[in-house]
C-alpha cells in the first residue's frame, strides 16, 4: 500500500495518507513520500497551483506516531528521527507555492504538527488537535514546541503542550491554530477552491510572502533543541513508561 496517495486535481497536488488501519500515524514511509514529493515529486505536475494535505477517511488526518517504534529508540536515534521529521517539514513550510491542510478527524501529535508546517490549516466539524505527547512522558518532537506558540500565543501554547488536551474544530479556529471550519467531509473541497484563490493573485508576490514570514521564524536553534531533548526523554525511564503504557492501555506510572 501507498503511504501517500499523490492525485492531480486541476492543477494542484492533493497528498492524501493512506495508512487508514493505524488512523494515518506517521511512519518512515510516510515521511519518505513526503520527502519525495516536495525534493522532487512536484516537478511532475505541469503548471503545479498549490498542494493540499489530507487523511485518508474521515476518522484521522494523521493521530499521532508509530508509539510501538518508539521502544526501539535510544537517544541518538531518537534525536535522528525527531531532526529527519524536522527537516522534511522545513521542506514543505518553505514550499514556493501554498501547502494546504485539509483536517479530517484526529490530528495529535505529529498530526498536529504535521498541519501546523503547512501554510494554512482547513478542519472538518468533526476535527481534533492536540498535542498529547506529554502523558507519553515526551515532548512534541517535529517542531510543535515551535509551531505551536506561532500559531496560538505562549499561555494558551503552554497549556495544550503541558496538559496534553484535545481541543475540537470550533476550539482550534477561536485559538488561531486553523483558519476555517467547514462541515465535517467539506474540508478538501474548501482547501481545494483556497489553493485555486490563492492562485489568481501574483505569483511571484505569493512566494514573496512565504518566504519572508518564514525568515521571521527561520531560528533553528531553537528546533534543534527540541529534537536533542526528544531523543533524551525518548531513552529516558520516563519516556520508555510512557511508550509501554501506551501500548498496554493503562495509565502510565511517572516517577516523581
Amino acid at each position: 500500500m501507498n503511504p501517500i496517495l499523490v492525485e492531480n486535481k486541476n492543477g494542484i497536488a492533493v497528498l492524501t495518507i493512506n495508512r487508514p488501519e493505524a488512523l494515518n500515524a506517521l511512519n518512515q514511509e510516510v515521511f519518505d513520500a513526503l520527502d519525495e514529493f516536495f525534493e522532487e515529486g512536484y516537478k511532475a505536475f505541469e503548471s503545479l497551483l498549490g498542494v493540499v494535505i489530507t487523511g485518508n477517511g474521515e476518522k484521522a488526518f494523521v493521530a499521532g506516531a508509530d508509539i510501538k517504534k518508539f521502544l526501539e529508540l535510544d537517544e541518538s536515534s531518537g534525536s535522528e528521527l525527531s531532526k529527519r521529521g524536522q527537516e522534511i517539514l522545513f521542506k514543505m513550510e518553505a514550499f514556493h507555492l501554498p501547502v494546504i491542510a485539509a483536517v479530517n478527524g484526529f490530528a495529535l501529535g505529529g498530526g498536529c504538527e504535521l498541519a501546523m508546517a503547512c501554510h494554512i490549516r482547513i478542519a472538518s466539524a468533526n476535527a481534533k488537535f492536540g498535542q498529547p505527547e506529554v502523558n507519553l512522558g515526551l515532548i512534541p518532537g517535529y517542531g510543535g514546541t515551535q509551531r505551536l506558540v506561532q500559531l496560538v500565543g505562549k499561555g494558551k501554547a503552554f497549556e495544550l503542550l503541558l496538559t496534553g488536551d484535545m481541543i475540537d474544530a470550533n476550539e482550534a479556529h477561536r485559538i488561531g491554530l486553523v483558519n476555517q471550519v467547514v462541515e465535517a467531509g467539506q474540508a478538501l473541497e474548501a482547501a481545494l477552491k483556497m489553493v485555486e484563490k490563492i492562485a489568481s493573485k501574483g505569483p511571484k508576490a505569493c512566494q514573496v510572502i512565504i518566504d519572508g514570514m518564514n525568515l521571521y521564524f527561520k531560528d533553528r536553534d531553537r528546533y534543534f533543541y527540541e529534537s536533542a531533548e526528544f531523543g533524551r526523554l525518548m531513552a529516558s525511564d520516563e519516556g520508555k513508561e510512557g511508550a509501554t503504557a501506551f501500548i498496554e492501555k493503562r495509565k502510565p506510572q511517572f516517577r516523581k
